[in-house]
């Protein structure tokens, strides 16, 4: 027995194609949403970790700043305290330094001249007196300049003559003169210069004084 298919079988399978097809295209479109899904929701979790990362760093670099504001004053606090320690230590080593100028005095003034006035600034030793001849003032210059431990580069600043009536009514010629000396630091002197660890002899301290 024949049998013969008179349905239209051809439409059919072109249907069940399209059918197919489309599908396919639902569940590819679903498989993209799918995937740009769970993409987006990677993306956000690595926006989320790093901006918790950020907001970490962001606090730790407001750690820092604060403790390097800390050193700053910190070293500040240091750098002042240094300077008074030093200020102390400075007037520690200089307290002794006239007792050692009026020595030095002393020892480098020849007979025939007196002094009416010394005053030191910081160190500089600003000297006025008398004395008897232009060579004493000289030799006083040269003393300060060569032989001293404590006295430095003697400038004379000015010398003119003068006339000193005396108590039996004689009139001298004498010169009054001014000389500039630089002072040495004490940490400047050697030891064995007779620096600021060298005794002061009770006899010149006083001898010193009377001179001024």
């Amino acid at each position: 027995m024949i049998l013969i298919n008179l349905l239209p079988h051809r439409e059919e399978r072109r249907r069940r194609r399209k059918i197919a097809f489309f599908a396919g295209l639902g569940v590819a479109a679903i498989a993209g949403l799918a995937i740009v899904g769970v993409w987006y929701l990677v993306v956000q979790q690595l926006i989320t970790g790093q901006q918790e990362r950020n907001q970490f760093l962001q606090a730790e670099i407001a750690k820092l700043d604060a403790q390097i504001k800390d050193i700053a004053t910190l070293k500040a606090e240091i750098a002042s305290l240094v300077a008074r320690q030093k200020a102390v230590e400075d007037l520690q080593v200089d307290r002794n330094v006239p007792v050692h100028l009026l020595n030095e005095l002393v020892k480098q003034t020849p007979e025939g001249i007196y002094f009416t006035s010394v005053k030191q600034d910081g160190q500089i030793l600003a000297v006025n007196g008398i004395a008897q001849t232009q060579e004493r003032i000289s030799e006083f210059l040269r003393n300060t300049a060569y032989n001293s431990a404590w006295l430095m580069k003697p400038e004379l600043v000015e010398s003119k003559a003068t006339t000193v009536t005396a108590a039996n009514r004689e009139q001298k010629r004498l010169f009054d003169f001014t000389v500039r000396v630089g002072v040495k630091r004490p940490q400047d002197i050697k030891p064995a210069d007779g620096g600021a660890s060298a005794p002061v002899p009770a006899k010149a301290a006083s001898a010193a004084a009377s001179k001024v």
